[in-house]
Parts: C-alpha cells; structure tokens; sequence
C-alpha cells in the first residue's frame, strides 16, 4: 500500500492524478524480507511462505464505498467468477480490542451472515490477527480475512488466508495511540499464488504452475531426487527445503534487479544480498548443484513472470518507464529508484555474486582451518576471526553460516567474545551516524484534513517561476504578497498568533519560495509584514504537504492570522539552486549522449554549494567518459542555449521519444523543461527534438539560459551500489574557485587549476625517477613524494577524470620507484656482505655490526650472506642514529629444527626492549640499546647453544 499512501495522509498533490483516484484495481509485485513483516527465514520451511509474491487488490479512497461494498464485491469474485464451493470458505473480522478502546467490528460480521456465510463459518479474533498495521506508525484499521479450507470438510478444517479486506479507520501516532483518519478507505489484498493453489486445487502455492517450471529446471542443472513437497522431518537431507529457498529467491532476485536493486552492503541491496546468499548456500551445500546454476534458472523466471511484468524480457539493456503496478512492502524497496535490465544481464549480475560467495566460502575455509591449528583441543574458536569473516568484516559470510561450519568441525565459537563485538559495532554505527537533524515542522494528517474541511484551497506557488533575466544578465527576483491563513507550533498545534522569538510554521494563500521536493533544497530568505518593512521574519524552508506549502519561520514580532505579509527569496541561495538544476538536466542529458539514449537516472540532490547525481551504469565510468560528458555540458553552456519552460496536459508527455521522466507521480498540467529546443516541437512526436536535446518533465526552478552555469566539473565517481554510480558535481564559481588553506590565510584558487597544479607535480616526478637517483636517500625522497602526491591528489578538488589518469600515472611511478630502492639496496647488500665475508673465517655462525639505513637493506644482507656461505646462521645489527637498533637473522637449513630466526630474533631483542617477529628460517626485529658488545654476546650464546 504504500504508493497510495499520500492519499490515506492527505499529503498527494492536489494537481496528480493520483488526487483523483477514487476506484482502483490493480496486480503489484511485492516484497517481504525485512522491516515489520519479514518471510525471509521462513520460506522453505513450509508451503506457504514467499519474499517475492504477487499482491491482487482492489482500494476504495474517501469512502467511495466500504465494508459492505468490499465484502460483496469479494464474496461475489471468489464464488460466483471462480466458482469456489462456498463451503470451503470461512471469514474473520475483528473481535475488538478493551486495552485500546475500539470496539468489535460487528458490522463485518453482520455483512457476511447477510451474504449467507453460515454462522460457524464466521470467527472472531483479536488484533493480533485482525487489525491490520503496516509499521510503527501510520494508517490502520480492523480487517476482516476470508479463509479457504484445504481439508475440503475432511476431518478438522486446515484454513489458509486467501484474502484480507483492511478497513482504513485509524491512524497510529507516534505516541501509540490511535486517531480516527479524515477519510476512511477500503484496502484488500488477495496473493497471487495462494490463489492459483485453490483455483488448481493444490494444496501449496509451490506445486502450482508458477513453480513447477523452476522446479523442473533446478532439477535438471543439479541432478538431485526430484521434488516431491516434504516438510519438517519428513524432508530427509532438507532437499525440499532446498528447492522452495531457490525458487522462491530466484523470482525475487530476477524481479528485483530488473528494477534496479542489486546485491549491496545497505537497506534494500543488503537484504538482496543476503537473500543470494541464502540461495546459493541450499543450492550448492544441500541441492550439490554446480557454479552458475542460479543464473541458468533467470530466463525460466522470465518466461513465467515476462507476460505480465514487460520489464523482465525487454530487449532493450534499460527502459525508460518500468511498467506500472509496482509496490514493495515497507523497509525493503520504498523510495528506491527503479530501472531495467534484459534477461542476460540479470543472469550474470546472479552468476557473477554467486561466483563471489563461493569464492568467499573458499577462503573462510581455508581461514577456519589455519586458526584451528593454533588452538588447543578445548580452545573456542576467537571471535575477532569469527567477525573478520562475517557481513560486517571483510568476506561478507552470514554469522550463522560460520557457526555452521565450526559446528561441523566440532569447534565452539566464542560467542561472549562475539557478542561483545556485535556491541562495539553497534555503538560504532551510532557514532557513526549522521547527527539527528533538528525536528522540522509539518502539516500531519488530522491538520491537513481540518484545512480540507475548511475548504481551504492548496497554495498557490506560482510566483516561484516569477523572475526575470535582465540586459546586464542579472537575474531579479520579485517579492510576492501573501495573507497569513494559518499558524502552527512548533507541536503542530493550529494558533491564530505567535510571539517574538517562536518558531513556527505559516501557511499563507500564495508564495514564491521553492518547497523542497525533487531533489532540489529549499528556498530561504525573509518576509516582513506590510507597513513594517524594517522587521524581517527569517524563513529558514518550505515543505510542501497535500498542496499546502509550510514556511519554517522565526518570529521576530507579533504574526498572527490575516496579515499581510512580503516574501523576499534569498537571491544568492535561489540562483545557486537554479544553476545546480539546469546544471543537472545538462549532465543527465551528457551522460546519455556518452553512455547511451538508455541510460537512466536513479536519482539526484541538489543545493547551492553542490550536486549530486546516481546513473544506473554496467561498469564504473572511465576518465574518457567522464572528460567527454564534462565536454558535452560545457558545449552547451558556452553556447548559452535558452531553456524553455511550459506547463502542458501530462497525457501530452506520454509518447514523446526522449522525454525524460523519473519513477516519480507528476501534477498533471505538468511542467516541462527543455533546453536549446522550444516546448512545443520538443513535444512534437515527429520532430524527434527529445533525443537531441534535454526535455524533462520538471517542477524545478531552472536558469533562463545555459551560459550561467559559467562550468561544470565531476569532482567524485563511486560506485553506490553494483550497476549505480554516484557522481558528485561542482558548478559556476565552484567549478571555477575553491577556498584552500594555506598557511595562516586563505586564498582562492581555480579548482581546474589545482589538477592542473598536480598534473605539474606528477611530471616532475617522472622526470625525477627517469634521471634516476644517486642513492637510496635520494630514491627513498622520490618514494615519499610520489606517496604524498598521491593522498594530495585523492583529497583535491578537481576534475575527476584527471584524478583518474594522474592516480594511475602515480601508481605506476610509485611501482618504479620502488623498483629503483630495490636495485639500490640488492647493490649496497652486496657490498656489505663481501666486506663481511672477507672479516668472518668460514663457520657455522657469523654475528656482527654492519651500517644499514633499513630494515629492508639489513635483510637483504643477511640473505646475501647465506647465499654466499651456505650453512651459515647469521643474525646482524644496525645501530641507527636516532639511537634504535635493526635486528635481522637467518639460520641455516642444516640447522637443529629448536633453532628458529624468529626464536634467535625475540631473545635478542627482547634484550634490547624491542621486539621481533617473522618465520622459522628469517627474522627481523627492533630494539634499543648502548651496550651492542652485550646484544652480540647474547646472540653468539644462543645460536651456539642452539647449534
């Protein structure tokens, strides 16, 4: 229900058509794995359970018509249409609720004993079953459920919930109590699937033909025993279990990714991928099936589902509008961004995650298999390993399955020490997290349905598009006279006046601040009553609910209602605004013209300072695109094109070529921007003008002509999600200027300048490196510069295509440089060493000084020197001048298997307070001493004690 939610909340805009909607029947893909109503753990188990179904329903909005209405339209349906025998239906309603003071919904059950439903077919029960909520908070209400009975009059009835009418009567406020809705509306909700069980006569929605086909199929690619419908214990190896999980996930993870959600680390993308996860476990460890065999099962869920969702077989790679009928159930899919993908490009992105999971398996295993050699007989298994391996560490296995694969090595996990670090994440993310942004005033639903009730008219925000460019290209913002309707606290509260110092919300006939919506920010600026132009009131946004537009304001004097009022908008702020939206229809308009006419937006955000843009993309940008689409928005602000605006019937919008429209309910006149090509022929189905130019629908507040936007650059690319790239976009003096400290001051510089600048740098460098250096300090002042280039050039503001092309230049000059240390070190060890051997009779132990400028050249002594005198151990010191002391050791193959670099390594330093690590055969360490005579004794006694 939650596309239709504005219109339970009053808040849909009065000009949509969603506003008039009355009656609706519709079909909607649903999903249920997370929030409030998750399925995920139980599908499988049983025969009933679904994350992916299809929701039949039917709504009525206002009071249209109601329970009676509802409950006659359904019986007749079920009955009379699909001719179900009326004795296998039976019905609820709810039985009422003392603790919250609502009464029995008797006149459901009164209309369905009207309808001939026998009395001991009609069951009373309580709100656990028969008052439906969504979430915490929102719109709810009794509801009444018609059930089948699978025992067909056999024995005890075995009722399945077919149907549930939910009567929308209440809405739940955040202090949990109920309020009664302005309107009531009616919301039924019959599954698909448990539909077509009935109407075949099956007794599970998985021995239907919507399943058979998978079932057959998975059949097929895994060679197991074929499906024969068991549960519980009777389901010897889970192998049925098995089949309901990856056909069930399968149809979720195909209709999900064809509307743009993939597998991911957050919200929606993370319960997909969990979800994969989950499939590909009981595929691979329970159904034995071979690599790829999720992927193989996606054009069997085309040819199910293709039909009825378009969207699955496009032949297309996107579609510019996903079909309609789209719905996803709270905490999983709402507000998300939809688009398309063809049938082979949701097979791969399956195959390619699945790959990824198996390939994370294997070296969990391998992971678990090397601590367990470490631990004693009765140790449990540590829990920083355990959390390294899990979704929040680094190979993304579910915690579950780690205990799985201890439980099956007979090893305990240390789950106080697990838990422990579960707290310490938790705490983290709360830090973590952005800080809770101030509560911002609002018009809820009972304000909005008194203002509906008095017949108040939605505000008219026209004069927003009220402004002008003039000769000396300034733009002049006129002020708009308002009259003061309404006034709220700060706790929603409706007050006829406020005083000095109260924030509060106005709402006023007219104004000509932008609301924020669409991604663009708020307006801001000042209004002062008439006949008082000296007193300003700070207006610090506006928020649009139901068509009323809410002025955030701090009174600076009395307001109260009926005053005449002058708003002024904040010039610099609003112009910001208008350059960064024009800024985004021309990038958007780039990116298609470089990716491809089907590329889609997923979404954007946009203020003065920056913009942020999300393109549905199959592989990362690279920095040709990136300099091409910056190319391509800046031919056309250098040709300052004018954009043309009009507002037009939306059913005018609906079969124009090129016309770009997000997954967003638009007013209808709505408003079209166009650039470089008047509204009239960007709208003419024959002149083709929306492929060659940006036409969008768009309620924005836009420039006059391109020109303003003076430059754009993409200062960051990431990839959001797989198959989403976030940019980030500077523009105007942004693009042009940034503010960098320096010193004690500040100074302006061009941000195209500053790649300029480290381009500068980056060709230093490489000309340093082909001189080559005399020494190793030399060569280690080029490594260090390249490193400080390098952390310079990913926190820069500037284009990011250069970021791209110097960051690979650096990596490569970075590889070389320390190939030039390496060269100069082999070259000095082995001067150190011959100068060594000459000093050492041959033996079996050689301990000395040597000067060595690292613990990297000390080594590579060391190593040289057993090369030369094979059967020699030696372990060698380098007192620094910052007066530590290097440590490095080697022993000899031949030696005692209780002789070992790493032992020989800790005794010495652990002498010289330091420490030591490394292998059986080579050691390093660090230490601190003025004795070196004491070290050497040292080291000599225990290698000759060893030996």
């Amino acid at each position: 229900m939650n596309q239709f939610k504005p219109i339970f909340l009053g808040t849909v805009d009065p000009r949509s058509e969603m506003a008039g909607f009355r009656r609706v029947a519709n079909s909607q893909k649903c999903v249920r794995a997370g929030g409030r109503h998750n399925d995920l753990e139980d599908v499988g188990r049983d025969l009933s359970h679904h994350t992916f179904f299809e929701m039949l329903g039917n709504w009525a909005f206002g009071g249209e018509y109601f329970k009676e209405e509802a409950c006659t339209m359904a019986w007749e349906l079920l009955t009379r249409v699909y001719g179900i025998p009326e004795d296998r239906l039976w019905v609820s309603y709810f039985g009422g609720d003392p603790k919250a003071g609502l009464d029995p919904d008797l006149e459901s059950r009164d209309i369905w004993l009207s309808l001939g439903v026998p009395s001991n077919h009609v069951l009373s029960f309580g709100p656990q079953e028969n008052f439906w909520e969504m979430g915490d908070t929102g719109p709810c209400g009794p509801c009444t459920e018609i059930h089948y009975d699978l025992a067909g009059g056999v024995g005890a009835p075995q009722l399945v919930e077919l149907w549930n009418l939910v009567f929308m009567q209440h809405n739940r406020e955040a202090d949990r109590s109920l309020q009664p809705l302005p309107q009531q509306h009616v919301d039924t909700g019959m599954g698909l699937e448990r539909l077509v069980a009935v109407l075949q006569g099956r007794c599970s929605t998985y021995d239907t033909d919507l399943f058979s086909p998978l079932f057959h199929a998975i059949h097929q690619g895994c060679g197991a025993p074929p499906y024969l419908g068991r549960v519980g214990a009777a389901d010897e190896g889970h192998t049925d279990t098995a089949y309901r999980v990856v056909a069930d996930h399968i149809r979720t993870l195909s209709v999900c990714i064809a509307d743009g959600v993939s597998p991911g680390m957050s919200g929606a993308p993370l319960v997909l991928r969990r979800i994969l996860r989950r499939a590909v476990r009981f595929s691979t460890e329970v159904l034995r099936a071979p690599p790829g065999l999720l992927g193989s099962l996606v054009p069997v869920v085309v040819e199910t589902l293709g039909d009825a969702y378009p969207e699955l077989q496009r032949n297309s790679a996107q579609v510019e509008n996903p079909g309609d009928g789209r719905a996803v159930e709270k905490g999983f899919l709402q507000g998300t961004q939809l688009h398309c993908l063809l049938p082979g490009q949701i097979a791969s992105l399956v195959s390619e995650d699945e790959a990824a999971f198996l390939d994370s398996l294997q070296r969990g295993r391998r992971i678990i298999d090397r601590t367990l050699k470490r631990l004693g007989p009765s140790d449990l298994f540590p829990a920083d390993v355990a959390w390294s391996l899990s979704l929040s560490g680094n190979l993304g296995l579910p915690l579950d399955l780690v205990e799985l694969m201890l439980e099956e090595k007979g090893v305990q996990l240390d789950s106080a020490g697990l838990a422990q670090l579960v707290q310490e994440e938790a705490q983290l993310r709360a830090h973590q997290a952005e800080p809770a942004q101030e509560q911002r005033l609002c018009l809820n639903l009972h304000a909005l349905g008194e203002l509906q009730h008095r017949g108040m008219t939605p505000t008219d925000d026209s004069p927003k598009y009220s402004y002008s460019l003039q000769p000396t290209g300034e733009y002049e913002f006129g002020p708009c006279e308002a009259q003061v309707l309404q006034l709220y606290t700060e706790d929603g509260a409706a007050v006829a006046t406020v005083g000095p110092g109260q924030r509060c919300g106005l709402l006023l006939d007219r104004t000509n601040f932008y609301a924020e919506q669409g991604g663009q920010a708020s307006d801001r600026g000042y209004l002062v009553r008439a006949g008082h132009q000296d007193v300003l009131f700070p207006v610090a946004q506006a928020q649009v609910w139901g068509g009323f537009i809410l002025h955030e304001v701090l009174a600076s004097e009395h307001l109260q209602v009926g005053d005449k009022v002058q708003l002024h908008v904040d010039k610099a702020w609003r112009l910001g605004c208008m350059e960064k939206h024009t800024a985004t229809h021309l990038l958007s308009w780039a990116l298609r013209q470089t990716l491809g006419p089907s590329t889609e937006q997923r979404g954007s955000h946009l203020n003065p300072e920056w913009l942020r843009f999300d393109v549905a993309t199959q592989a990362p940008l690279t920095p040709e695109q990136l300099r091409t689409v910056e190319g391509t928005v800046q031919e056309a602000v250098q040709q300052d094109e004018a954009v043309y605006t009009a507002e037009v019937p939306l059913v005018l919008t609906a079969c124009v070529p090129g016309l770009r429209s997000l997954d967003e309910v638009y007013p209808d006149p709505v408003r079209v921007v166009s650039v470089g090509v008047p509204v009239a022929r960007a709208l003419d189905p024959m002149s083709q003008a929306a492929l060659q130019a940006s036409v969008e629908l768009c309620c924005g507040t836009h420039l006059l002509r391109t020109g303003a936007v003076g430059d754009l650059v993409i200062i960051r690319e990431s990839q959001l999600t797989k198959g989403t790239t976030r940019l980030l976009v500077i523009t105007g003096e942004q693009a042009q200027q940034v503010s960098t400290a320096v010193g004690r001051g500040d100074f302006r510089v061009w941000a195209r300048e500053v790649g300029k600048s480290l381009a500068q740098e980056v060709d230093v460098a490489a000309e340093r490196l082909n001189r080559g250096s005399r020494d190793l300090v030399e060569a280690h002042q080029l490594s260090k510069d390249v490193g400080r280039l390098t952390k310079a050039m990913d926190r820069a503001v500037m284009p990011q295509w250069q970021r791209r092309e110097l960051q690979a230049r650096l990596k490569l000059l970075q590889r070389h440089a320390n190939t030039a240390i390496r060269k100069l070190e082999l070259a000095q060890a082995a001067v150190k060493s011959q100068e060594l051997l000459k000093q050492h009779e041959k033996g079996p132990l050689i301990v000395d000084t040597v000067s060595a400028q690292s613990l990297s050249v000390l080594v590579k002594v060391v190593r040289q020197l057993c090369e030369r005198a094979p059967g020699t151990s030696v372990l060698l010191l380098s007192p620094q001048p910052v007066g530590s002391v290097l440590c490095a050791c080697q022993v000899a193959q031949g030696a005692t298997p209780a002789f070992t670099a790493v032992a020989w390594a800790l005794a010495v330093c652990s002498q010289m307070g330091g420490k030591a690590w490394g292998s059986h055969v080579v050691a390093q360490g660090t230490g601190r001493t003025m004795d070196l005579d004491a070290a050497l004794s040292a080291a000599r006694a225990y290698a000759l004690n060893q030996l």
